[in-house]
């Protein structure tokens, strides 16, 4: 697999309320596309020497911002962010919470095709133009909307309680004690989070027992057997990452080492989530296919599980990183729960899972959570994730998911070894 290099990055404050500000969405992608190309050193003039040398590209990752926003057309949008990117081809791709990893994996194609040089990959979402019950309505759109979330308020934390209750029954698991282990896995990426300077939740006060506590006036139900610490946040924010060639960083970057893509898996479910259920049920995985993008970026990487010293995945609802945790590979389908009782999955663990708090506690604008996670494997691997950063990182992965694990994206960074 042809090399693509990621130069680096930038992500916006997570914890900001956009719209409360009285700033467009064109202020939030202006000043993240712009730390990010002073985080690689590309100049206005550069983007647009190297458009008129047709060498560059831009990548852009959103889900819903018709809804949101009343916006369409989101490629085009980033004219108005500025006169350099006139020109500069540029288009919207979308797979609900995994769009971010779309975009990433056109802008590889295209990087390993030869057609561009280098690539702008930029995620976004703008989420707090609406209340909380709008706003779950218009994310009900990345399930079967007429079937699984029409006139249904919180369609999605239902969804992924649905999901806790087939862990259960599938392994036959004691309810009390799964549950403290979501509770456990919700700690410690608010715990996480907190070391993490762009989180959403970095200022927030979480003890254990609020998380072990459900179903009270601070940590109430959402859904299901899930509460309020057991969902992801509602977010605005944006996150942008430089990838290129191998071309481009012999000729720019030589003497500087920067990650590779090691591997990616990418593979699609069915939508609807009984029908998911039903397809798995002769499976020892509960997600086959979102095993299956792991396997495949395993082998298009040449790697084990053994061989990743970090993790960030998709978790939406603790549910679904309880269920990631076999998936990976970590532990077999059923035994999760071995690994976040003795620690393995915590900060100071052996695999570590989301210490940038995760969409639990860095936050998660759906649009934009692929390319952050993305941008938090380059930190990982290149040693400059601050407070938050893990010893040791050679090999880091990701897993984004779209929809009720509908859409699977995988990928592993990695050190340049060549």
């Amino acid at each position: 697999m042809k090399k693509v290099y990621i130069l680096g990055g930038s992500q916006t404050d997570f914890q900001r309320n956009w719209n409360k500000e009285g700033k467009s969405v064109i202020a939030m992608l202006r000043e993240n596309i712009f730390d990010a190309m002073k985080n690689v050193n590309l100049t206005r003039e550069d983007i647009i020497q190297l458009n008129n040398e047709n060498r560059i590209a831009i990548f852009v990752g959103n889900f819903i911002a018709e809804n949101y926003l009343d916006q369409g057309h989101l490629g085009s949008l980033l004219t108005e962010v500025d006169s350099c990117f006139y020109g500069v081809p540029s288009a919207r791709y979308e797979a609900a919470c995994a769009s971010g990893s779309v975009a990433i994996d056109a802008a590889c194609s295209k990087i390993r095709d030869h057609t561009y040089d280098i690539a702008l990959v930029i995620g976004f979402e703008m989420m707090k133009t609406v209340d909380s019950k709008v706003g779950g309505n218009f994310l009900g759109k990345a399930a079967f909307y007429e079937q699984e979330a029409k006139n249904i308020d919180f369609p999605f934390p239902k969804l992924f309680a649905r999901l806790a209750d087939e862990i259960i029954n599938k392994y036959n698991l004691d309810e009390e004690r799964f549950m403290k282990n979501l509770s456990e896995i919700s700690y410690i990426n608010y715990s996480n989070a907190r070391k993490n300077p762009l989180a959403q939740t970095r200022g927030w006060y979480m003890d254990k027992q609020q998380t072990l506590t459900r179903n009270t006036k601070t940590n109430p139900i959402i859904g299901g057997r899930l509460a309020l610490t057991d969902c992801s946040q509602v977010t605005d924010g944006a996150a942008t990452v430089v990838l290129c060639s191998e071309n481009y960083k012999k000729q720019y970057y030589q003497k500087v080492n920067k990650p590779i893509i090691k591997g990616f898996g990418h593979r699609v479910a069915p939508m609807v989530f009984t029908k998911k259920m039903e397809e798995s049920k002769d499976n020892k995985y509960i997600l086959p296919w979102t095993r299956q993008a792991c396997i495949d970026a395993y082998s298009r990487a040449g790697l084990t599980e053994d061989n990743i010293d970090v993790f960030e995945t998709h978790d939406c609802f603790t549910s679904s990183e309880y269920i990631a945790i076999s998936c990976f590979g970590i532990t077999e389908p059923g035994k999760e729960y071995e690994v976040i009782e003795n620690g393995t999955i915590s900060f100071e663990g052996d695999k570590p899972i989301n210490p940038s708090g995760g969409l639990i506690g860095c936050g998660h604008p759906v649009g934009a959570s692929g390319v952050r996670m993305m941008l938090d494997l380059y930190r990982q691997v290149t040693n400059t994730a601050g407070n938050y950063q893990v010893k040791n990182v050679t090999n880091a992965m990701m897993l984004n998911i779209g929809g009720s694990a509908t859409t699977n994206y995988v990928y592993i960074v990695g050190k340049d070894e060549s």
